[in-house]
């Protein structure tokens, strides 16, 4: 294997395994089961793929900005929304702080847009492969919200 192959495979099993790490530690609850939930709330079987392939993206793209731009500040973008990412799950779920988790939210979202629009000049398959992301995030973040109100 060469650097590149070797670094690539560092990515993904960096963000994908903290990622599946992160979601067996703090998976729903019972007090999660008992919250109530909107009309669009996703079975719980979806999160697990979904999850996988968004962060099989966020590792590539983070990837692609360390081979080429180390101290950048998209790579400074990617590296805060890795935070926010994983910070999302232990409030919500292990916390069960939903409104802090809807904060975390509400800046991760934030941060992915600013990190596409960083890129979207010099390098487009970041900024794209991220596009899935900043739209299951604005998704989940409707959905953090929408709980936040229904279990005021």
């Amino acid at each position: 294997m060469n650097y590149r192959s070797l670094s690539l495979a560092a990515f993904v099993t960096v963000v994908l395994g903290g990622g599946i790490l992160i979601g067996y530690t703090t998976p729903p609850d019972a007090w999660y089961s008992e919250l109530a939930k909107p009309s669009f709330n996703p079975p719980g079987w979806i999160f697990g793929p979904v999850w996988s392939v968004l962060y099989i993206c966020i590792a590539v793209a983070g990837w692609r900005l360390w081979l080429s731009d180390r101290e950048g500040a998209a790579l400074k973008l990617w590296l805060a929304q890795m935070a926010l990412n994983f910070l999302w799950s232990p409030l919500f779920f292990a916390a069960h702080r939903i409104d802090w988790a809807f904060a975390v939210i509400l800046m991760l979202l934030a941060t992915i847009l600013l990190f596409i629009r960083s890129v979207w000049a010099r390098d487009r398959v970041p900024a794209l492969l991220f596009l899935p992301y900043a739209a299951w995030v604005a998704f989940a973040s409707a959905l953090n919200g929408s709980i936040l109100f229904l279990n005021m």
